[in-house]
């Protein structure tokens, strides 16, 4: 493997040349840096990039801790934030967390330590300690989909309050009255988010969320099984569960077929965080959409901003409902175009 020397030697200059030509130094002459950059391509070389980030204090190397590898959403989340941040001449790391604090503030931690140039986070709850002394110690940061109250770090998500109500209002003009909802940890913003809009949308129609159509999961599958096992088991079970995100509608709809019951006939089912696969159950499920790609390159722009000293911005996206046919909507050869998305999708 070619070293520095070895390119100084083919290029006929000092070993300080070359490393002012590769870190892009203006007081090169043209003839030197061509010299050079021709030495570089004939040689194969590459530049450590260990000893650059000791010498230039970065690494070009970004941390994202996303909530749980598993759940789709954050896949496709993670997908774009490393697409765009290799757009931006910058490696990603990513840790999972699992949707527990603990092994989020494990990822975090040793992220830092490998001296990352900046972190994303999707938090798994309110309060760690450890990235609030993050933030105060200058740690550039962006927060994506979910965000820490009261921090003063840029928040890239998706505001899907419209977009429940545009469900609510969705199930009300097919006849529905009794809505329950499977909700996400009270500990993340989005689980707090989402509870309170569908109570707001539904009270726009009158309509009351007791506590007993409200049950606790946790964003992971296990927990929309058992929620809606204990919906089935009400002496007037709801008839539509509104999981608040995508696995805890897998796990309801298992949860339905395990008793012999169909989807929508004898209990409506929709979903926050549309997937591909919700296309391919049967029925197909109506969900509400997020613009999970456009998030991630967000974010990483905005952590971008942040890194090399722009002002970064906070970025808000709206969500959008997908009308499918888990809620007892018409077939699509018999389906009118949707009022309230002016689509309609099988």
């Amino acid at each position: 493997m070619a070293s520095i020397k070895d390119v100084a030697a083919e290029a006929g200059v000092s070993v300080a040349t070359v490393s002012r030509v590769l870190n892009d130094h203006p007081s090169v002459s043209a003839d030197a840096r061509t010299r050079v950059l021709a030495a570089v391509e004939t040689l194969g070389y590459r530049p450590n990039a260990v000893a650059r980030s000791l010498r230039t204090d970065q690494t070009h190397t970004l941390g994202l801790v996303i909530s749980d590898v598993m759940n789709p959403y954050f896949t496709e989340l993670a997908r774009s934030v490393e697409e765009e941040a290799r757009a931006l001449g910058y490696s990603v790391i990513i840790g999972n967390a699992d949707e527990r604090p603990e092994l989020q503030d494990h990822h975090v931690r040793n992220l830092l330590d490998r001296r990352i140039d900046g972190l994303l986070v999707s938090p798994t709850d309110g309060g760690s300690p450890l990235m609030l002394d993050a933030v105060r110690a200058g740690t550039p940061m962006v927060f994506v989909d979910r965000w820490m109250p009261g921090v003063a770090v840029p928040v890239v998500r998706s505001d899907g309050r419209a977009a429940i109500r545009d469900l609510v209002a969705h199930l009300h003009g097919l006849g529905h009255r009794r809505l329950a909802i499977i909700a996400g940890p009270a500990a993340t913003t989005t689980g707090q988010e989402r509870v309170a809009a569908f109570r707001e949308a539904l009270e726009a129609y009158g309509l009351e969320l007791p506590d007993a159509y409200i049950g606790q999961g946790d964003f992971q599958a296990e927990s929309g099984r058992r929620v809606t096992e204990g919906f089935l088991d009400l002496p007037e079970p709801p008839e539509v569960v509104f999981a608040a995100d995508n696995l805890m509608a897998l796990g309801a709809l298992d949860a339905v077929r395990a008793r012999g019951m169909r989807v929508p006939q004898d209990i409506a089912l929709a979903a926050f965080d549309d997937i591909p696969w919700f296309v391919h159950t049967d029925p197909p499920i109506t969900a509400i959409a997020q613009p999970t790609g456009e998030l991630g390159r967000a974010a990483v722009r905005a952590l971008v901003d942040r890194i090399e000293g722009r002002p970064p911005e906070s970025v808000t996206l709206p969500a959008r409902l997908v009308v499918r046919r888990s809620c007892g909507e018409p077939s699509p050869r018999n389906a009118a175009v949707n009022p309230v998305t002016n689509r309609s999708e099988s």
